[in-house]
């Protein structure tokens, strides 16, 4: 007979934090590049973040009739914000240093544009985007 007490939370596997360099420009009192610290996120507050970048969009030529569209970009821009544990973006001197208001204007104005794009895919690996659902089946099949 199969138990459920491998899935209760208290014997779920926690998922540690992530230390990574983001980008070789922040250096610490040594010269060393500074590690951002990154954590994943549950699939609730996914969700609510996938929520707020989410419009309801009239169907051209259907009257009445509306889809969902998400804005990927403002999506990557807040789970990023919502994985980053240090640096913190929402310290207001970090963000007047920059001369932005908000974490994520404050994350794409620290970050060129390459590193922006690795950040994000980090972020995605982190919180388990990284595997093709075909890799999970063929895994699941060995």
């Amino acid at each position: 007979m199969m138990s459920i007490s491998a899935f209760l939370a208290q014997n779920a596997l926690p998922i540690d934090n992530v230390k990574h360099i983001v980008s070789k420009r922040f250096l610490d009192e040594n010269g060393q590049p500074m590690e951002w610290e990154i954590k994943a996120i549950d699939s609730a507050e996914d969700e609510a973040i996938r929520k707020s970048c989410t419009k309801r969009m009239p169907v051209p030529g259907k009257r009445n009739q509306y889809t969902n569209e998400t804005d990927s970009n403002l999506y990557v821009g807040k789970l990023a914000v919502a994985c980053t544990v240090f640096p913190n973006l929402n310290d207001k001197e970090l963000q007047d240093s920059y001369g932005v208001m908000g974490a994520d204007a404050l994350l794409k104005k620290m970050l060129t544009p390459g590193e922006y794009a690795d950040y994000l895919n980090k972020i995605q690996e982190i919180c388990g985007f990284d595997v093709d659902f075909r890799d999970k089946v063929d895994e699941v099949k060995n």
